[in-house]
């Protein structure tokens, strides 16, 4: 249709033209005078414009008539059929049951943590100036671990002293003794001399005046050692006190270096090299490193709390602290101000935690069943809804809204377990590991359930 209306308007531009130029031709004339010369040469301009026209006429059809014969030429063609594609294969998931198990209802308190039993450490020998301090806030340290050494130059020459003093006095005591050897040689001779002249004084050998002189030497040298020993006794006395000041000092010696009680960490180290020791205190040892959290709770609440009750441990400054304590006391007294009692929970060991910081407890008070699924296979959502992506037949998921209720948390973050109050039912396998890639209606590759 196209080339039969363009080759119908390719010939009625032809007819014209030819029309047009046959009169403008007809129309020149030699013989009229050359005053007509230049309407004549307008007529030659209007000729050449008709050829003009002309071609530009011959163009458009020739074009028309070619675009007609594409048409004509291209209708009955049929595009080809697509191949089908092959269909990819879906997100990689892993599925977990929604299960019954027991969920922990909780009071939630906040609080500090302090020494379950901090002991001050001082100096026991007074007004002497620290030379060393060993040990730095936050060390562990061990029983009789050396914290601190204090300056012992004036002990030591005061025990020298004193055990030169005892030197002394022990060889005035084996001088006595000597002495005491002597004075009862003496006696031992008076008595005999003493019972000889007896015999002689009853034979009547000698007089009695002599009988008495040997009497009198007897009993003197009888008071000689009675003398003597005394004075060995007193000299052993002194000794005795010698020695004590030896051993008085040499405990101020050893008294110089400060050493840790029992095994613990250092809290606070207030001891610094130069210092002269008073009454002050050096260190503050945390014993064994037990550190207790110092939680609030309120009255209206305390009820619920139990001793020995089990308490979940979280800090919103370092999320790495997820830790367990246990409940070992209650305070009796509530503040009248705060309105909250004291619960003193205590803490496992851990590098992460330090006396001041401030935690969380979620304290346990009773557990109930309720239907779990693991807490990454939820999604909140912008609006504040939670989602979760449940199998369907074998390989496609299909996003349900769920309510969510108390969330039980795990030293081991990937074993968090959250309770749903409603949305799914017990069975139901929602995707744990790839929910965040995939979409409502998308197939799925199970590769762990």
């Amino acid at each position: 249709m196209g080339f039969q209306r363009g080759n119908r308007l390719w010939r009625t531009n032809r007819f014209q033209m030819q029309r047009r130029y046959r009169q403008q031709w007809e129309g020149l004339d030699e013989s009229q005078p050359a005053a007509t010369s230049a309407k004549q040469s307008g007529r030659m301009g209007d000729w050449l414009s008709g050829w003009r026209g002309l071609a530009i006429g011959l163009g458009v059809g020739a074009a028309l008539a070619t675009a007609g014969t594409h048409l004509l030429a291209g209708a009955p063609t049929t595009a080809p059929a697509p191949k089908p594609s092959t269909v990819a294969a879906g997100q990689s998931v892993t599925l977990a049951p929604a299960t019954m198990t027991g969920v922990a209802q909780t009071v939630d308190a906040t609080g500090s943590v302090a020494a379950f039993d901090m002991l001050p450490i001082l100096a026991q020998a007074t007004g002497l100036q620290i030379q060393q301090v060993l040990v730095e806030e936050g060390q562990s340290v061990t029983a009789g671990q050396v914290l601190a050494v204090l300056d012992n130059a004036v002990l030591n020459a005061q025990r020298n002293q004193a055990q030169a003093d005892v030197a002394s006095t022990q060889a005035i005591v084996r001088q006595k003794q000597a002495t005491l050897g002597q004075e009862r040689a003496t006696l031992a001779q008076a008595e005999s001399n003493l019972r000889r002249y007896q015999d002689l004084a009853r034979s009547g050998a000698v007089s009695q005046q002599n009988l008495d002189t040997y009497v009198t030497a007897a009993k003197t040298a009888r008071e000689a050692i009675g003398v003597a020993q005394a004075t060995i006794t007193s000299a052993q006395a002194d000794v005795q006190s010698k020695i004590a000041e030896v051993q008085r000092l040499e405990t101020q010696i050893a008294q110089t270096v400060v050493r840790a009680p029992a095994n613990g960490v250092i809290a606070e180290k207030v001891a610094r090299v130069g210092n002269v020791t008073a009454t002050e205190k050096l260190f503050f040892l945390i014993r064994d490193g037990s550190l207790e959290l110092q939680a609030k709770v309120p009255e209206t609440e305390l009820p619920q709390v139990k001793i020995g009750a089990i308490a979940r441990i979280t800090s919103d400054a370092d999320k790495r602290i997820r830790l367990q304590g246990r409940v070992r006391e209650i305070s009796p007294l509530v503040d009248p101000q705060s309105r909250q009692a004291t619960v003193k929970i205590d803490l496992p060991t851990s590098a992460l935690l330090r006396s001041g910081m401030f935690l969380k407890a979620a304290v346990t008070v009773q557990t109930a069943q309720a239907l779990t699924i693991p807490a990454s296979a939820v999604l909140p959502q912008p609006d504040g809804r939670s989602l979760v992506y449940v199998l369907e037949g074998t390989d496609s998921v299909r996003a349900k809204p769920v309510v969510v209720g108390t969330r039980q948390d795990s030293t081991d973050p990937t074993k968090a377990r959250i309770a749903i109050k409603s949305g799914l039912n017990a069975g139901d396998r929602v995707v744990v590991a790839g929910a965040g890639y995939v979409k409502d209606g998308e197939r799925v590759t199970v590769v762990s359930q």
